[in-house]
């Protein structure tokens, strides 16, 4: 399976040591809200829910999964749960919060993306996950596929809920207007580079690694590279609504913990949500 060249493993190791240092942070944050997901009333969004179905008896792989808390959610939904992550200190968080709520049975593994199949031995699940975040620090939109499509059982599937690549074209800082600052398509170097001490969340700042390094893929390289890699798309959806206040002029939408545009919700779409199966 091949993975980026070494050239990018500075972007890796750099990445690495930014989200190890946001751990903690994220795990003692009102944002995250890990007493309310102990107590269970922390769950995963309504769309992905939905779309994903039922997944009593399921084998499920999250890939860059953090520190576990949407891994541990589709457990408590019956699962048969792997989270696999770049960062140690998210494996260990998350193994330490699947004890802390009582689930058995799941597993945690650090290992890049691109090298899942190796790191996972060649197991393949019934589904494989990715959730909102993921895509934008990867450089390879095609190989991240083919580590995804070797991961997914045949007659499986792979759900994706991610941001829109055109949200992340826009300035947060153009005062409500939208602006289109940064790269849609994939770029060779990284489309952002953010050298920013504080993480999305509440609490403190990072003091160690602040700088991180983010590309964007535009839907149709993305949907384009899971079909090389032989998967079959089941569907794509756009969707006007986010998950958490990503412009700062962004107003709570209908659904829970969501927000929309204050106006021209029409103009852009915030996120999608696909799902393709591997045949059997």
């Amino acid at each position: 399976m091949t993975r980026p060249g070494p050239e990018y493993d500075r972007y890796f190791d750099g990445n690495r040591a930014n989200w190890d240092e946001r751990v903690p942070i994220h795990v003692a944050s009102q944002g995250y809200d890990l007493p309310g997901f102990l107590a269970g009333t922390k769950h995963l969004t309504r769309i992905e829910r939905e779309e994903m179905g039922d997944v009593r008896g399921k084998r499920l792989l999250h890939l860059q999964c953090h520190f576990g808390m949407d891994t541990l959610n589709w457990a408590r939904l019956g699962a048969t749960v792997t989270g696999l992550d770049l960062s140690g200190a998210a494996i260990e968080a998350a193994r330490d919060l699947a004890t802390r709520a009582g689930i058995e049975g799941s597993c945690f593994i650090e290992a890049n993306v691109y090298d899942a199949p190796q790191s996972l031995g060649g197991e393949t699940f019934d589904i494989v996950y990715t959730g909102i975040g993921a895509l934008n620090w990867l450089p390879d939109i095609k190989a991240w596929a083919r580590s995804v499509a070797a991961c997914v059982t045949p007659g499986g599937t792979f759900y994706l809920f991610e941001c829109h690549p055109m949200l992340w074209t826009l300035d947060d800082k153009s005062e409500g207007a939208l602006t289109v600052k940064y790269p849609y398509f994939e770029t060779i170097e990284p489309g952002f580079v953010a050298d920013d001490a504080q993480t999305y969340t509440d609490g403190p700042l990072l003091t160690e690694s602040p700088v991180s390094y983010e590309w964007n893929h535009g839907l149709g390289e993305t949907i384009d590279a899971l079909l090389q890699a032989g998967l079959h798309l089941d569907f794509v959806h756009e969707h006007r609504e986010v998950p958490w206040q990503a412009l700062p002029w962004m107003v709570p939408g209908d659904d829970p913990r969501t927000y929309v545009l204050p106006e021209g919700r029409d103009l852009v779409p915030l996120m999608y949500s696909l799902r393709a199966s591997k045949p059997a």
